[in-house]
């Protein structure tokens, strides 16, 4: 149940921050929070990350779905197992982002960015590709620093 209620709050934070995106951001260019460092710019991405799959937005949607599938039974099979918290965390993570950009591409038919980081010519991006990223790399150390040691001592 508490992972069901984190995916409901980070897609509650994606959804509001994209909302304010699209009500702030679209009347500027852009707002500096560091000169040349990071902006906030508001981007309509019609793709996936850095935005490849360009047009793509009915593929997008239908991948997108079934990657969900299989992590929320993933997920539920992990709570009933009581699998490691960061494997639990890791998957609802991901599954709160993908359900944030899955929502936009579904309802809006691209995904509102904001996030511009500038100084290393960043692609913009938003709170559910956070959540996406963390959730990733927190699947990538438990893969390698936990599950990778119950296989090296068996």
């Amino acid at each position: 149940m508490v992972y069901a209620v984190m995916i409901v709050i980070m897609v509650a934070l994606d959804r509001w921050s994209k909302i304010w995106a699209q009500d702030v951001l679209t009347k500027v260019d852009t707002i500096p929070v560091i000169q040349n460092v990071f902006h906030m710019t508001y981007v309509e991405n019609r793709g996936a990350a850095f935005s490849i799959l360009n047009g793509r937005v009915g593929f997008l949607i239908l991948f997108t779905g079934l990657v969900l599938v299989v992590l929320f039974f993933l997920l539920f099979l992990g709570v009933k197992k009581e699998e490691s918290k960061v494997l639990l965390m890791a998957l609802t993570a991901i599954i709160g982002g993908a359900i944030g950009n899955i929502y936009d591409r579904a309802i809006l038919g691209y995904v509102v960015d904001y996030f511009d980081f500038r100084l290393i010519n960043f692609a913009v991006f938003n709170v559910a590709d956070v959540f996406v990223v963390c959730g990733s790399i927190l699947l990538g150390i438990y893969l390698i620093f936990i599950e990778g040691k119950k296989a090296k001592k068996q």
